[in-house]
């Protein structure tokens, strides 16, 4: 359905080491730089940084949350732990299994150095 997931930042040397460190997790490579922006280029779909065309200051999406696929809850702790270690900030419960309407996920949350709430999901059967 998407092509694509673009979020603001206000330092784009620092997100780039935040999000190489936490996608290398996923087993995704470092981003391509292109000018005032970074892009993760993968098989399913893009995900990009990008400092504000506009020239103003980025802020994050009140209520918005960007998730990312996990192929187990090891790596959702893995790539929990490495966006602790990189500077992002634990948010919501630890790491751990959720369920409802039906559905049981092991899920972890952060907020990233520009306050961009992300979430690392693996379903469980």
């Amino acid at each position: 359905m998407f092509s694509h997931v673009m979020i603001g930042t206000n330092d784009l040397d620092k997100a780039k080491a935040f999000y190489d460190s936490l996608l290398g997790t996923l087993d995704v490579r470092p981003a391509r730089v292109d000018g005032h922006r970074i892009f993760y280029i993968t098989k399913t779909g893009v995900f990009g940084v990008t400092k504000p065309i506009d020239g103003k200051t980025a802020t994050h999406a009140n209520g918005g949350t960007i998730g990312f696929a996990c192929s187990s809850p090891e790596q959702v702790d893995k790539w929990h732990a490495a966006g602790v270690a990189a500077g992002g900030t634990p948010i919501e419960n630890p790491p751990g299994i959720r369920e409802g309407s039906g559905a049981k996920l092991y899920l972890a949350y952060l907020r990233d150095l520009d306050g961009n709430k992300i979430c690392a999901m693996h379903r469980v059967a």
